[in-house]
């Protein structure tokens, strides 16, 4: 699929509400998702404009067959953007009416006294209030190195770091070129909202993962130990996945299932340059997976993060998703409570953790209690994380064991994680996960505050 059809594909599928901008950018099978993700982001953040040009050269009575979608795609490269280095015959179409739009585009930088094309954008559109609120997140993928070496490899890079930090307020206030150690996960850098890291050579070597911090959660609260058997069930795009491979320090088995061969061949490659080992990928829906399978019998672990609606995706644009209508969050909670009981009924299970990006109440909170009730007594919820300061709606019993989080309360995406545990006979029931959080200080944390760092036994590959 051409570029500019496949980003008017995503455009129309968030008016649709189909998903969330990430999402429908990952399922759109165009090749180099980068790309796209880059020219949707911006062909969004300047919509508005895009729309007043549109209206004031009557580009769309001119050519009636053009779709609205491809119109603003095709507009924004041509003015804001590259200038249509590829397209086809559609560059040939909006250049056949560049002369109309330029002149357009210097009428509207009159009436509102500008020179500039970015003064177009009204302050609330350069960057939508939620996304401008969430850091960015950079773990660090101990397959490859470790947190020491990363903070001095940013440290000879000109950033400052400022160590671990003790609330969310210091989050808030980082800017410039400032960093701090996350207070609730030991491997996770946070920086500035705005710092762009996607051509440092610690991403493009697989040495850092650039992955909010509620996307981490799950992996983290599944916690398998090194030697252990574990599915990721809807794998793609596979940053999840390769945090469980660091987690089990590439020691066990990952089983990892995804139905879209293009997200199966991106994963691949991402899974690859992080340096993951021992993980069988499977172009597979996991809902047909035999849990009865001998190759699964000794599968311990499930993360199960399916398909939802995307409601607590923020973007770093202005381009507001319509909310999903009440039959599609009621096919999507189905789906989840489908592939939920699907994932508990693998023999050996002890832990599964259940999450979504969604906001709402119908894939979250009823989903898991929904699933529970008809498991009985098989299995329990277990409080994660019980220092984070979003839990679980109210909505049954035990509900709060959940957590929750959103851009304003947690500084992430909007997330929800469900922790659920087989009941053992026999087995003391965990009052919470996690337990070993504190058992491994991190940079800059000692046993007392101020105290050094524990130097670590064995360095991992340094990156000069």
């Amino acid at each position: 699929m051409a570029l500019y059809s496949a980003a008017a594909a995503v455009l129309a599928g968030l008016e649709r509400g189909e998903g969330g901008l990430k999402s429908l950018v990952y399922n759109s099978g165009f090749p180099h998702v980068r790309q796209l993700y880059a020219l949707v982001s911006e062909t969004l953040r300047y919509a508005s404009v895009l729309e007043k040009l549109l209206d004031g050269a009557a580009l769309l009575q001119a050519e009636k067959k053009l779709p609205p979608q491809l119109a603003k795609v095709l507009v924004y490269d041509l003015l804001f953007g590259k200038g249509l280095k590829c397209g086809g015959r559609w560059k040939a179409l909006a250049r056949r009416h560049r002369a109309r739009l330029e002149a357009e585009l210097a009428r509207m930088k009159v009436r509102y006294k500008v020179s500039r094309n970015e003064d177009l954008l009204a302050p609330e559109q350069a960057v939508s209030p939620a996304a401008s609120q969430v850091p960015r997140y950079v773990r660090v993928n101990t397959l490859k190195t470790c947190v020491d070496d990363v903070i001095d490899f940013f440290k000879r890079q000109g950033y400052t770091y400022l160590g671990k930090a003790a609330s969310v307020e210091e989050l808030k206030a980082l800017s410039g070129k400032k960093f701090l150690l996350d207070l609730h996960l030991p491997e996770l850098l946070v920086f500035p909202s705005q710092t762009d890291l996607h051509d440092n050579l610690l991403y493009t070597s697989g040495h850092i993962i650039l992955q909010d911090k509620v996307s981490c959660l799950p992996a983290f609260l599944l916690g398998p130990v090194a030697g252990s058997h574990v599915i990721d069930a809807c794998a793609a795009p596979g940053n999840k996945t390769s945090h469980l491979a660091a987690i089990l320090k590439n020691k066990g088995q990952i089983f990892a299932f995804d139905v879209d061969p293009k997200r199966v061949a991106a994963m691949n490659t991402l899974l690859t340059r992080a340096g993951v080992t021992g993980c069988q990928l499977a172009q597979q829906d996991f809902l047909t997976v035999d849990p009865r399978d001998p190759k699964y019998s000794r599968v311990t672990h499930i993360l199960l993060d399916p398909s939802c609606s995307g409601s607590g995706m923020v973007t770093r644009g202005p381009g507001q998703e319509a909310a999903p209508s009440a039959e599609r969050l009621q096919a999507l909670a189905g789906f989840q409570r489908r592939v939920l009981n699907h994932a508990l009924s693998f023999p050996a299970l002890r832990r599964l953790v259940y999450s979504t990006c969604s906001l709402h109440q119908e894939e979250n909170e009823d989903v898991v209690q929904a699933v529970l009730q008809e498991w009985g007594s098989a299995f329990r919820l277990v409080t994660a994380f019980p220092s984070w300061p979003c839990r679980g709606l109210a909505t049954f019993s035990g509900a709060e064991s959940c957590l929750r989080a959103s851009p304003a309360e947690t500084l992430t995406h909007g997330f929800f994680v469900a922790v659920l545990e087989q009941c053992r006979e026999g087995a003391a029931a965990p009052s919470s996960l996690p337990a070993a959080a504190k058992e491994n200080p991190q940079p800059g944390e000692g046993t007392e505050p101020g105290a050094a760092p524990k130097k670590r036994k064995k360095k991992k590959q340094r990156v000069k």
